[in-house]
């Protein structure tokens, strides 16, 4: 199958996405929960193949290529992986790294013992396809990391905010806002869907589970570092996982 014309693409405002995600607390605070959720993997214990999907502008691969291991990005947006690929310059890793301008229905190389697709699967018009595509690439005993933006956070958040009427007409944009998920998933939904397909969780994590909620927003970069310990002692015990949000799934595709 190929790319449907209503999946999302970040060409154009590949530099805006890095601004306004990337370099902000939140996207660092993202980049070091996963970082603590994949270090944790016995997969990645040693050098090991890994596929990136959506690997916008590699942050997470390259950290990854610098530990060892030998990683695949792709991304639907060439803008993204040319920013990546000229970080893999800088950070020295480009015998470990391969790129491609690919959607994720559209990869056709094999199976990896360990996947990535993180923020990708919300901004798909058929996620549950997704799944099924995502399960094909892991390979047997393998392992996906999952994340996805979590409309159940996204409601809490804007009730807190008083947005009530954005709440009650049941969060539809009045106008498209270009960085935010165009479909923002039910983690119940994604979690039957895995199953469904014949996935096993490993854990999840909540990702920013108090970091949105602070009625001081000045403290998310001033008290980052306490922050991040709480996220990092918290996100894994409900309640507070389920409010993050995003949620970051590692499931186990069976041996057999």
């Amino acid at each position: 199958m190929s790319k449907k014309s209503t999946d999302r693409n970040f060409d154009s405002i590949a530099a805006k996405f890095q601004q306004n995600i990337y370099q902000t607390s939140k996207g660092r605070l993202r980049q070091l929960v996963l970082q603590r959720d994949l270090s944790e993997l016995p997969d990645l214990a040693t050098s090991t193949r890994v596929l990136d999907i959506g690997a916008g502008q590699g942050q997470l691969a390259l950290w990854l290529a610098a530990q060892g291991h030998q990683v695949h990005l792709t991304d639907v947006s060439g803008e993204m992986l040319q920013m990546a690929q000229l970080a893999s310059v800088e950070a020295g890793v480009t015998e470990r790294v391969s790129f491609a301008n690919q959607a994720l229905q559209d990869i056709e190389d094999g199976q990896y013992p360990v996947v990535l697709c993180h923020a990708v699967l919300e901004w798909l018009a058929d996620p549950v396809a997704a799944i099924a595509k995502l399960w094909s690439l892991t390979a047997p005993g393998g392992c996906l990391s999952l994340m996805f933006y979590n409309v159940d956070a996204k409601r809490f958040s804007n009730i807190v905010y008083g947005n009530f009427n954005y709440v009650l007409r049941d969060l539809a944009y009045k106008k498209k806002v270009s960085l935010s998920p165009q479909n923002p998933l039910d983690p119940q939904l994604v979690m039957q869907w895995c199953m469904a397909q014949g996935f096993a969780l490993i854990s999840k994590t909540g990702v920013r589970c108090f970091h949105d909620y602070l009625r001081d927003r000045s403290e998310q970069e001033s008290e980052f570092d306490k922050l991040l310990e709480v996220e990092l002692r918290y996100n894994r015990t409900e309640p507070y996982a389920s409010l993050g949000r995003y949620q970051h799934l590692l499931l186990r595709r069976p041996q057999v």
